[in-house]
């Protein structure tokens, strides 16, 4: 994989919802992700690249990510603005349900970079797809966090072992992995 950074390499930012500050999901990994989505996103407003937002409508009657609800609007650190283009989905795919897939390929649009929240959930779930569609992907590790996870059997997964797990799944398969500092450096 090419690991520059073109003019029209698009960020794509999922899902960094208030919802997430829920209690409910529990122990998260990663504090800093916000902060580092941030980072990208300034960055990329500054070289006036392609941002797209991504946000989780959920049809879950008790998720804090429903429409209509304080928990489906966009944290502050990734607030769109105007231009940037912004798509709804309600499963964890950002390519089921939305025009994402014809918007990148209308603008020729080959290269994306990932971050967002989950790891394990929407993050890793559009990676493999975007991957699988024949794009080429680059997964800012840092700027992407999950929480603790119980299995079907009862046992508690703690968030930083799902997150190195998916991280690690993911890495050279469907996307490569970088840090925000390893990336910003490309450009």
């Amino acid at each position: 994989m090419n690991y520059k950074i073109t003019s029209n390499t698009a960020l794509i930012i999922i899902d960094v919802q208030q919802g997430f500050d829920d209690p409910k999901w529990g122990q998260r990994n990663n504090p800093n992700a916000e902060d580092n989505i941030s980072r990208l996103i300034s960055f990329w407003r500054n070289t006036k690249r392609p941002i797209i937002h991504i946000q989780h409508c959920s049809i879950e009657s008790d998720s804090p990510l429903r429409p209509n609800q304080p928990g489906v609007e966009f944290k502050q650190e990734a607030m769109p603005i105007k231009g940037e283009q912004v798509f709804e989905k309600s499963v964890n795919s950002a390519f089921i349900g939305t025009n994402l897939e014809s918007h990148l390929r209308e603008n020729g649009i080959k290269k994306i970079v990932i971050a967002g929240l989950t790891t394990d959930h929407c993050v890793s779930t559009t990676t493999r797809m975007a991957g699988n569609l024949g794009f080429e992907v680059l997964l800012v590790s840092d700027a992407t966090a999950t929480f603790d996870r119980l299995g079907p059997d009862g046992k508690e997964y703690k968030a930083e072992d799902i997150f190195a797990i998916h991280i690690a799944s993911l890495h050279g398969e469907f996307c490569n992995v970088v840090s925000t500092v390893s990336l910003t450096s490309l450009i």
